[in-house]
Formats: structure tokens, C-alpha cells, sequence
């Protein structure tokens, strides 16, 4: 593995730090929102990005 991750370029290993964040934060929304991404669900308050009514 380290023989790997040494010979991987730049490029590589920040594509696969970005992908690892990118899912980590949308694990993390679906959490607080109750619901993935583009799934409907009456007990929900807000929308994935953020969106809800105001008075």
C-alpha cells in the first residue's frame, strides 16, 4: 500500500480526498435533512440546498 500511494500522482490523490469529502458531506446532509438527494418526504422542513419558506 504505501509503494502505492507513493508512486500515485498528485492528481490521483486529490481527486480521491475530494470524492472521500464530497460524500462525507452529503452523508452528512442527508442526516439533518431526514431524506437523500432528489427524494421527497412530507416530514422534511428544508431542501437539500437550503431552500425553505419564510414569513
Amino acid at each position: 500500500m504505501e509503494d502505492t500511494l507513493a508512486a500515485a500522482s498528485p492528481d490521483l490523490l486529490r481527486t480521491m480526498i475530494r470524492e472521500f469529502a464530497q460524500r462525507m458531506m452529503d452523508a452528512e446532509v442527508e442526516q439533518l435533512c431526514g431524506t437523500g438527494y432528489g427524494e421527497v418526504s412530507s416530514e422534511r422542513v428544508n431542501t437539500r440546498n437550503g431552500y425553505r419558506v419564510r414569513r
